[in-house]
């Protein structure tokens, strides 16, 4: 904790802003990649994303007002680029929920950098078959290990609703890899 405070105190000192970030950049930008990733699919648009996401953290680094941890605010930034770049791709919008689980699954297969064995492979067709809400919230809780405030945070969902939706997924999860 007290290493963020110092880290936002150097964000928002001119003289130390620039170093600032790229201690900030090396604590982030792999979990922030990752968290982008499972959003986007593909390793070029998460790249893609993740760049817009650190320029709108850099600009906006000053009017933080630490209302939340810089940590969840961030991941705030990654969650809303990754959406902005959606929905400006038509991605999001253009697809039905079976066409959509189904480009997931395949871009996911098709990627040079996934190299999951058979049973990550499940568990994405697994996640691959959840609405798009249900996979994002495992994915915030599970991959990303972000904590239930954090994702309502994030999402804008009460805490108890995203347990629901969470909980239900794992069971599901557990039973489908089970059978």
């Amino acid at each position: 904790m007290k290493q963020e405070v110092d880290l936002i105190k150097r964000l928002k000192n001119p003289k130390s802003k620039n170093n600032a970030f790229k201690d900030l950049l090396n604590l982030y930008q792999e979990r922030l990649y990752w968290h982008i990733r499972k959003i986007v699919i593909t390793h070029d648009n998460a790249s893609d994303v993740l760049q817009e996401t650190f320029i709108r953290i850099f600009k906006g680094i000053s009017n933080f007002k630490q209302n939340s941890s810089l940590h969840t605010w961030m991941y705030k930034i990654a969650y809303n680029e990754s959406i902005r770049f959606l929905e400006k791709n038509k991605i999001k919008s253009s697809f039905s929920l079976e066409e959509s689980n189904n480009a997931y699954l395949n871009n996911l297969k098709e990627d040079v950098y996934f190299n999951g064995d058979e049973l990550q492979t499940k568990l994405h067709t697994i996640l691959s078959q959840l609405t798009e809400n249900q996979r994002r919230v495992f994915q915030m809780k599970y991959f990303d290990d972000l904590s239930f405030r954090e994702i309502s945070d994030i999402l804008k969902i009460s805490e108890n609703t995203l347990k629901s939706s969470y909980y239900t997924v794992v069971k599901t999860i557990e039973n489908e890899i089970l059978a």
